[in-house]
């Protein structure tokens, strides 16, 4: 769940329905698909991210591993390394020590249209798995499936910080980077009832510090290809409450968007406050798939 939740319309295009029910093979996407049978740890995961440790750094790299992608991912041999040359960069949503530290979160850095918080605590399920978790686990699983392809993956933070970053700073880290995608992962917090993923897309902004124009089109382009691998790798449905099916949210609100000059997007892998989505969630299993779905769109994207 990006900090500062939805507060504009969305206006992703129906076409890429279509995409995605042909990636899916699903014969309803509106109505959903079959969801695979998981049987969820229950409560919080084993793979729950370590106590945070502080140690000044913001950005985490990994060298391309030999052999298995890790956590039950396929294995790569060396001539699959097809993303060789290629910078990716991942962020984590939120990080499990912003809850012992409010004062800096709260503070309000700029986003260029206006000012907005540092960052918040993020949601969790009702059984207290919380999106930090999620999202760290699903960004380490992520690393090793890319890292395996031989790009070079850049996190902006891997439980190496006590708080944080801030949201202009995981900007600037993908800006730095010069990544050739930028995806930021997180899990939504909406209503019982409310399921399916849905991916974040820049809109066209120009005010202050930002300025979007040259990265909508390819940030679509990279937001289209996740959604069409994350419904076929998961078998889950784009969102039933926003985005009319398509998967597809455009915000103007979203520093980490708005401040990006390299092609970036939001993946929201779920709801964690619906029961359903939550046993997903909760899935060591399921969340190598979503790990997998989402790299799978990255590289479809980088390779054209």
């Amino acid at each position: 769940m990006p900090y500062d939740h939805r507060k504009t319309s969305r206006r992703a295009r129906p076409r890429t329905l279509a995409l995605v029910l042909a990636a899916t093979g699903c014969c309803a996407v509106l109505a959903g698909c079959a969801a695979p049978e998981v049987s969820p740890p229950g409560g919080k995961s084993a793979e729950s991210p370590t106590a945070s440790r502080t140690t000044g750094g913001a950005v985490t790299t990994a060298p391309a591993p030999q052999g298995s992608a890790g956590h039950g991912g396929p294995s790569v041999q060396a001539g699959a390394r097809t993303l060789a040359g290629r910078t990716v960069v991942i962020d984590p949503g939120h990080n499990s020590g912003n809850f012992r530290h409010s004062s800096e979160i709260n503070q309000k850095v700029n986003i260029g249209t206006n000012r907005k918080e540092c960052d918040t605590t993020g949601t969790s399920t009702n059984g207290g798995y919380t999106e930090a978790s999620f999202t760290l686990d699903v960004s380490r699983r992520l690393r090793e499936i890319l890292t395996a392809r031989g790009a070079k993956v850049v996190l902006t933070h891997d439980a190496d910080r006590a708080w944080g970053p801030c949201i202009d700073e995981r900007a600037k880290i993908g800006n730095a980077a010069r990544a050739d995608a930028v995806v930021s992962v997180h899990a939504d917090g909406s209503a019982v009832g409310h399921r399916g993923f849905h991916v974040i897309l820049p809109a066209r902004v120009r005010e202050g510090a930002a300025d979007t124009a040259k990265i909508v089109g390819p940030s679509r382009e990279l937001g289209e290809r996740i959604a069409a691998r994350f419904a076929r790798a998961t078998g889950t449905a784009p969102a039933n409450y926003l985005g009319s099916g398509t998967g597809l949210d455009v915000r103007d609100d979203l520093g980490g968007l708005n401040l990006s000059t390299v092609p970036k997007v939001f993946v929201e892998c779920g709801n964690m406050r619906d029961p359903k989505d939550a046993q997903l969630l909760t899935s060591a299993t399921w969340r190598q798939r979503a790990a997998q779905g989402i790299a799978d769109g990255i590289a479809t994207y980088l390779k054209g």
